[in-house]
């Protein structure tokens, strides 16, 4: 994404309107890569500075996001707290033309000596890092060290000097000139594609801008400069490079209502594809547009292990159905069986000791033809007709065991299934909890060390309120949909699920009075999002009191029966949530 250093020097002089005097309250670090800073501000009140040294999504903005945060703190966050709590925020400063700003903090240690700190943060794809220096410039640690196997140019361990990251080379397009630039062209060695040539050649710019500033040269966002003439492109081109450094405005790129990309500036080149929308400014734009992405890519990490897990189980399951399933169908065939020790039977007198084959008439075919029945030459005649019968009487007692089998294998095939469905939708590291001990108890989990344990309280469930101020309650998981419909709600609440497909429950708490369509409308849209059928349209949602809602004797958590029902047909929104949302319970911050 294209946070380079222009777009970092336009936030970075937004970001010091209000960051310069503030003081910091509290520090966290949700993860490993991201911390935050809540301040405290003479004019704008309280807001989080988010620092993130992500290897995907660096960056520095304010956020409005609620973080999770872990049950004991990071050492890296309690190094933070010693040093930086109670501090003053001098200055933000960006290293020149470089993805690299520092924010000088004025503090006092235990003793009350007052000191300046800097927290350098450098936004440099997989060698990004957040670092604590001291007021002497040595490194007091940092998010990830840089020892000399890793790095023969630069280290950065605690105890040694902070260095700036090496140069690349490049020139400051802010000292360019369309003298030099005239040069440059007139001296190139043959074809060459105007935006892998600006990068090449500027510091600070990514490929989205280099793409822009060809296409607004030359109508291609890969021309070849080779065929320009230098004396007539290299004014516009100076120019438009100066122009990247004025008149920032903070631009989402949208296809939809889905953000692609980001810039400090319109882009055209996406011209009938994506659409430029403005955002209020350059910090809510990263917070806006990092949001949802952050927090499932958090999502997925803390989820990988658990999902790899439940699908091996629900593969193995589905693989031991298959084979069970083919061994029912091969028990259909027994009455053949029957008929095989009927004929060696009827023609024991026939038979020697020793005899590997039959050859006898079928009296079970009405046209009596001639039959051949395999012997075991090593029992007897009357052994191998007993054989026949018990062979047959095996495979009768088979089909009614594998059907046994194969309906308990469906319904822990499609246990698994559900649980997996709810993983997916899991929004904090207290729904992942929820799941695992969901299926320890079960014993699809090995029961960890009590010891080793950190307590979390339960997560509750979601809690919405209806355009008609009707609260509706939804499960996060078969637990809570448990916990919800046997225990929370009352027999004459109403309870929606999404017919045959696994999902949430969900309750509309009325106590058996009237419910508005619009509620029931909304309920039903909520359980078709909680639900595996959210990016369907029309999708059948089953309607009825909780009283017809029965949880049969040592079914799996979250299954139930009902009856007398009806079924409402609604398209799933995502965005309802949000508009409907009375407060999700969950530990975030």
């Amino acid at each position: 994404m294209p946070l380079d250093a222009i777009f970092l020097s336009a936030l970075t002089a937004e970001l010091n309107e209000t960051i310069v005097g503030a003081r910091i309250d509290k520090i966290q670090q949700p993860d490993r890569e991201t911390v935050l800073l809540s301040l405290r501000t003479a004019f704008s009140g309280g807001k989080k500075l988010l620092l993130s040294a992500s290897t995907n999504h660096p960056r520095i903005h304010y956020t409005e996001e609620k973080f999770e945060q872990p049950a004991q703190p990071p050492m890296f966050c309690m190094l933070l707290r010693k040093h930086l709590s109670n501090g003053r925020i001098l200055s933000l400063t960006q290293l020149p033309m470089e993805r690299a700003v520092d924010l000088c903090v004025e503090s006092a240690d235990e003793l009350g000596s007052v000191s300046q700190k800097h927290i350098r943060l450098e936004l440099m794809g997989r060698n990004s890092n957040l670092i604590l220096a001291g007021q002497d410039g040595r490194i007091l640690d940092c998010l990830r060290r840089v020892d000399l196997e890793m790095s023969e140019k630069r280290q950065v361990l605690p105890g040694l000097f902070y260095r700036e990251p090496p140069s690349q080379g490049k020139l400051d397009l802010r000292a360019e000139t369309p003298e030099a630039v005239r040069d440059a062209l007139a001296r190139l060695p043959g074809p060459v594609a105007a935006d892998a040539w600006l990068m090449d050649r500027y510091a600070g710019i990514s490929p989205l801008i280099a793409r822009e500033v060809s296409y607004l040269l030359t109508g291609k966002t890969d021309a070849d400069l080779s065929e320009l003439d230098p004396d007539r492109i290299a004014g516009p081109l100076c120019a438009a490079l100066q122009g990247l450094l004025t008149g920032f405005t903070p631009t989402i790129l949208c296809r939809g209502e889905t953000a692609k990309d980001f810039s400090f500036r319109p882009i055209r080149q996406y011209e009938g594809y994506l659409q430029c929308r403005t955002a209020p400014g350059f910090s809510a734009l990263l917070d806006e547009y990092y949001a949802t992405r952050d927090r499932e890519q958090r999502m997925r990490a803390r989820t990988q292990s658990l999902s790899k897990t439940l699908t091996t189980l629900i593969n193995r399951a589905e693989r031991k159905l298959a084979n069970q399933r083919r061994e029912l169908e091969a028990t259909k065939d027994r009455e053949h069986l029957r008929r095989l020790g009927d004929i060696v039977t009827a023609n024991l007198y026939a038979i020697d000791r020793g005899q590997t084959r039959l050859k006898a008439v079928d009296f079970y075919d009405p046209e009596m033809r001639e039959i051949e029945i395999p012997l075991n030459p090593a029992i007897s005649p009357q052994q191998n007709a007993a054989k026949y019968y018990k062979d047959y009487t095996r495979a009768k007692h088979a089909e009614v065991f594998l059907r046994e089998q194969i309906a308990k294998g469906e319904t822990e095939s499609s246990y698994l299934a559900s649980v997996l469905d709810a993983l997916s939708r899991a929004e904090s590291e207290r729904d992942v909890a929820d799941i695992r001990a969901e299926l320890t108890e079960g014993g699809y989990l090995r029961q960890t060390d009590r010891r080793k344990q950190i307590k979390t309280a339960p997560s509750r469930p979601m809690e919405f309120r209806s355009s008609d101020g009707v609260q509706i309650l939804v499960g996060r998981n078969n637990r809570q949909n448990d916990l919800l419909t046997c225990k929370l709600a009352y027999k004459n609440d109403l309870w929606l699920h999404v017919q045959k497909i696994h999902g949430s429950h969900v309750i509309i708490v009325c106590g058996g009075a009237p419910v508005p369509d619009q509620t029931v409308t909304e309920a039903a849209m909520l359980a078709a999002w909680y639900s595996e059928a959210r990016q369907g349209q029309n999708v059948p949602v089953d309607v009825c009191p909780v009283r017809q809602v029965k949880k049969p004797a040592g079914a799996k958590p979250g299954m139930v029966v009902y009856e007398n029902y009806r079924t409402v047909y609604v398209t799933p929104d995502g965005g309802l949530g949000a508009k409907l949302s009375a407060g999700k319970p969950g530990g975030t911050v």
